[in-house]
C-alpha cells in the first residue's frame, strides 16, 4: 500500500471519527454516540495494522456486489491472508 493510499484511508477515518463525536446529532443517544466512536476507533485500528474486517465487506458487498453471494466468515479471512501473503510481484518488504 502507497503512503498517499494510506493517508487517504486515514482521513476517511478521521471524517468517520468528527462525525461520531459531533454534538450536531442530536436525535441519537450518548450511548449510542460512544458505541459508534468506538466502533470507528476500532475500524481505523483495524484499517492501520491491516486487519480484515468481515463485517466492512458485508456493507461493501451488499452495496457494490448486491448480486453476488459474499464469501463466509471462513473463507473471507482465507482469502485475505491469501491477498496479504501470497502477492507474486515486487514488494517492500
Amino acid at each position: 500500500m502507497s503512503i498517499s493510499a494510506s493517508v487517504r484511508g486515514l482521513g476517511i477515518c478521521i471524517c468517520s471519527l468528527r462525525a461520531a463525536i459531533s454534538p450536531c446529532s442530536r436525535s441519537s443517544s450518548p450511548g449510542t454516540r460512544l458505541s459508534e466512536l468506538v466502533r470507528t476507533i476500532r475500524g481505523a485500528c483495524a484499517q492501520m495494522f491491516g486487519i480484515p474486517d468481515y463485517e466492512r465487506y458485508i456493507e461493501h458487498m451488499a452495496s457494490r456486489h448486491p448480486c453476488d453471494p459474499p464469501l463466509s466468515r471462513r473463507e473471507f479471512f482465507i482469502w485475505s491472508i491469501d491477498r496479504k501473503y501470497c502477492r507474486n510481484g515486487p514488494r517492500c518488504c
